[in-house]
């Protein structure tokens, strides 16, 4: 009974997560050519490891797993395991769920199927993913001193700040179009108060990459289960003939 609660409230956080992230921006378009992209998966797993991991974990996926990705298990040790885990561990954080509470208000969540939960009416999963880590901006009002447009008043903070380096996002005042009587903030773009590590086109570059690979690890076997769908088609497809061909055969002679 334990677990039946527990899945539908996790289901229910879900649906009330996406309909809170439709309620921002419109979300770009995933380059999608990045999921048969070896080297920006690898570069995406890094980016993961280093940035997403001391916060969240991925307690459904295991660090040998990324071998899928032409990674010996020498560069999965020297590259991605920093705490002294195991190469057949799961990847989890040293962040303590309760310290965790305290800071950010909530535990930060499990990222295993992340890319596959947060899609919705305005796209995909991969697609806000994308538009959610390029669209943060600075907003000291907020507790973490960090805003997002993709989902307003988010509690979590930039964590890739490093490389895109700071932003405020300007607003003006605009009339509703329903009420003239009233006014509303319209987004006209960002001000970049420090540069980061990388320019713009670079940390786009590196963000397609990290969701790149948290989509892989949404469902690592996707591609072979796309590439096994093809040769299945194409047997169909000669079966089809095949079968088409003794069945005239067969009635040829029958009036």
């Amino acid at each position: 009974m334990k677990k039946l609660l527990l899945s539908l409230l996790l289901v229910l956080g879900c649906v009330s997560g996406a309909a809170g992230n439709e309620a921002g921006i419109p979300w770009d378009h995933f380059p999608q050519e990045k999921m048969s992209d070896v080297a920006a998966l690898q570069h995406g797993a890094k980016l993961f490891v280093n940035y997403c991991l001391n916060c969240h974990s991925a307690a459904f996926m295991r660090y040998n797993r990324l071998r899928d990705l032409d990674l010996t298990e020498e560069q999965i040790k020297k590259n991605m395991l920093f705490v002294g885990d195991r190469v057949g561990e799961v990847m989890k954080t040293t962040l303590d769920s309760k310290q965790a509470k305290e800071w950010f208000g909530a535990v930060p969540p499990d990222l295993s199927v992340i890319a596959r939960s947060r899609s919705g009416g305005a796209g995909s999963g991969p697609d806000y993913l994308y538009t959610y880590l390029r669209s943060y901006y600075r907003d000291e009002t907020k507790p973490t001193g960090w805003n997002n447009l993709a989902f307003p008043n988010v509690g979590m903070p930039h964590a890739l700040w490093e490389l895109q380096g700071q932003r405020t996002a300007k607003f003006i005042e605009v009339k509703d179009p329903h009420d003239e009587a009233k006014t509303a903030h319209r987004f006209v773009g960002y001000e970049q108060m420090t540069p980061g590590k990388l320019d713009a086109r670079q940390y786009d570059e590196a963000v397609a990459d990290l969701v790149a690979y948290l989509a892989w690890m949404a469902e690592p076997v996707q591609g072979q289960r796309v590439r096994l769908g093809v040769w299945v088609l194409m047997f169909l497809a000669v079966f089809t003939v095949i079968a088409w061909r003794l069945n005239a055969s067969y009635w040829k002679d029958v009036k």
